[in-house]
């Protein structure tokens, strides 16, 4: 097995109910935040990082996503029959994405600072690590609410408050096999490398906000516009 992540898949299938009318005809990944679909803005992190290549699955809306990333070298992973969650999203995606470990990001995100996939990619160590997932501190998750998922001790995370889940990760897929669901969540997968002591955790040091609802939007914008000062 390659151990050198070069393979992503973006997390674009959702059922387009959390940001009310805005996704009434139009998914969330192309909801536009200072003027550019959210999914733009996760793809300029996959590619200034280097990624060779991505795959971005689909359920709501999906034709409008095929259609806006048409031309580009994102595959697509159809589950617009049936929508599989993270888990069954990722696992049956692994025949576009190949062999090793696998950088996962959500699109309904904002970044500011240093790219979060190129820092995962520099941190990570297979031999340690089947995942290795990217924090911020609750104070710094901009648009989130909670008290965050993780426990944070000399790199190893235990599940916990402490540090927010920001949807960047790099993860070996290979027990996603030995999962009898159709339709799960990762935290599933978590569970069995939590238990194995193999999650470790990476603390981005730049802003970050959840753009899951309406009112995120200007939060993320205002954020962009201080990257920019």
């Amino acid at each position: 097995m390659c151990d050198t992540p070069d393979s992503l898949m973006l997390f674009a299938a959702g059922f387009g109910t959390r940001m009310g009318a805005l996704t009434a005809d139009c998914p969330k990944p192309l909801v536009e935040v200072a003027g550019r679909p959210l999914i733009d803005h996760a793809l300029d992190l996959v590619v200034e990082a280097g990624i060779g290549r991505s795959v971005a699955n689909i359920h709501y809306r999906g034709d409008q996503i095929v259609r806006h990333l048409a031309g580009s070298d994102v595959m697509i992973s159809d589950e617009t029959d049936e929508i599989l969650e993270t888990g069954g999203g990722l696992r049956k995606a692994l025949p576009l994405l190949g062999q090793g470990p696998v950088f996962t990001l959500n699109t309904d995100a904002i970044w500011t600072g240093p790219n979060p996939l190129a820092a995962l990619r520099t941190a990570w160590d297979p031999k340690k690590m089947s995942a290795l997932l990217m924090l911020v501190p609750p104070e710094r998750a901009t648009g989130h609410k909670g008290a965050g998922d993780f426990t944070l001790t000399e790199g190893r995370l235990t599940r916990g408050p402490g540090f927010v889940y920001t949807g960047a990760q790099l993860i070996d897929p290979s027990e996603l096999s030995e999962i009898p669901e159709a339709a799960f969540s990762l935290n599933l997968l978590w569970d069995r490398m939590l238990a194995q002591g193999r999650v470790y955790g990476l603390v981005h040091p730049g802003g970050w906000c959840d753009v899951g609802r309406p009112e995120s939007i200007p939060l993320a914008e205002a954020l962009l516009e201080q990257a920019d000062d």
